[in-house]
């Protein structure tokens, strides 16, 4: 059944790579529920990837936009006020590092990809809720992509866990922040999916499937659809009272300290 939540609602989605992103599951379920949006891209590989999806569910906003490009990032939000005025909500699912640095040793990681890791994947939500402030509609929703590396130490994910720990911090000062305004400010952790971002740190497939296998929630596949779901909930009036929260859509996987042991 088609509730239609959304209708009426204007919002930007960030960091769209391809039809397996979480941010293109979120987005998926937004329009679903009546909401219009506007996407971001950085460059013709990426446009490439995303302008087909944009246009399934009749999308005719899309932005280029690289987040470290500061005169890029006031453009977007320029157009965004040209056409819409107002936003209600931003999906950040913006996040890189060197993918040879996502392999060995967090201690061997250089200072040139753990500031750019941390600028990227971190700063980024920052500089974008500063740039937007200004747009986004009294009880807006402003909603980033995280993972459980941030708590724990996941092998190979590296420098990546230091800057989603960053972000999930981030997320609690932007709460305060903007608050004031109703502006609620939250991160969904999403448990092990085949994404292309995922892709990049070595050995993930070993990973996917140990999660598989020790999760509560064993023979159920996570997909798009989960995390989509949730992420309605955390962006619409549904969540009008959860801000600074870091949401876990990982069937449990998140809570076991150790698996039991006669699966060792």
């Amino acid at each position: 059944m088609n509730n239609q939540i959304m209708k009426g609602k204007k919002g930007l989605i960030m960091g769209v790579a391809n039809d397996h992103s979480l941010a293109w599951g979120i987005a998926n379920k937004l329009h679903d529920n009546g909401a219009e949006l506007a996407f971001t891209y950085q460059g013709e590989t990426f446009k490439k990837r995303v302008e087909p999806l944009a246009s399934s569910i009749n999308c005719e906003h899309l932005i280029d936009c690289d987040v470290l490009n500061e005169n890029e990032l006031q453009a977007s939000c320029d157009y965004i006020e040209r056409k819409w005025g107002k936003l209600d909500f931003i999906v950040h699912s913006i996040a890189h590092s060197d993918k040879n640095e996502l392999n060995g040793r967090y201690i061997d990681t250089s200072r040139e990809n753990f500031l750019k890791t941390l600028e990227i994947s971190c700063f980024s939500l920052t500089n974008i809720a500063k740039t937007f402030e200004p747009l986004i509609n009294e009880n807006g929703s402003i909603l980033t992509l995280t993972y459980g590396g941030s708590e724990r130490v996941i092998p190979n994910y590296n420098v990546m866990g230091v800057a989603k720990a960053a972000l999930e911090s981030s997320v609690r000062y932007l709460a305060v922040d903007l608050g004031v305004r109703g502006i609620r400010v939250n991160a969904l952790s999403a448990g092990m999916m085949r994404t292309l971002a995922g892709s990049a740190v070595k050995n993930a497939r070993t990973m996917f499937k140990f999660s598989e296998e020790h999760k509560p929630m064993k023979n159920i596949p996570l997909n798009l659809e989960d995390i989509g779901s949730s992420g309605l909930y955390l962006i619409s009036d549904l969540s009008k009272g959860v801000t600074g929260e870091t949401h876990y859509v990982d069937q449990g996987y998140n809570f076991i300290g150790m698996p039991k042991t006669d699966k060792l």
